[in-house]
């Protein structure tokens, strides 16, 4: 709304008083305004564009470790509730708070814990998590190479 202010302004001004010193000053002024406005909304629909195309890359990333997990649960022939157990030990909850998201008792969630990790090949639940990073860094990696193969170079 300021830009067209000054913009009216200035235009009313030449038109009524003729060039000047001060309106030259003024035009400049308000080139500089609308240059200004203009390079915000340029800026602002770079930054628009930007945040669609990393939650789309989120979003994409998000399915891809839910398709993991999926597997390596298959892989593990975890049963549902064990399943369900791991996903909230991945999540970081303990096997308190799990037990309470799951209205059951702590001694069940220890129990299930204990043959996931059983399952798994591991020992506590960092174990767990870093399994499924390690299986992460591995698909990252044989990507990489198979681009760098292929000639992509990314």
């Amino acid at each position: 709304m300021a830009t067209i202010f000054f913009v009216a302004d200035v235009a009313r001004d030449i038109s009524v008083d003729g060039w000047s010193t001060h309106l030259l000053v003024e035009t400049a002024a308000t080139i500089a305004l609308v240059t200004g406005v203009v390079f915000g909304a340029v800026q602002l629909r770079w930054l628009i564009v930007r945040t669609r195309l990393d939650e789309t890359a989120i979003a994409t990333a998000r399915g891809a470790m839910s398709d993991l997990v999926r597997q390596r649960f298959l892989d593990w022939q975890l049963t549902a509730a064990e399943a369900d157990v791991a996903l909230f030990a991945l999540k970081g909850f303990d096997a308190t708070e799990i037990a309470a998201l799951r209205g059951a008792a702590s001694g069940t969630i220890r129990a299930q814990l204990t043959r996931i990790y059983a399952k798994t090949g591991v020992h506590s639940q960092v174990g767990l998590m870093a399994l499924m990073v390690e299986d992460l860094i591995e698909l990252d990696a044989i990507r990489n190479v198979g681009s760098k193969q292929s000639g992509d170079g990314k």
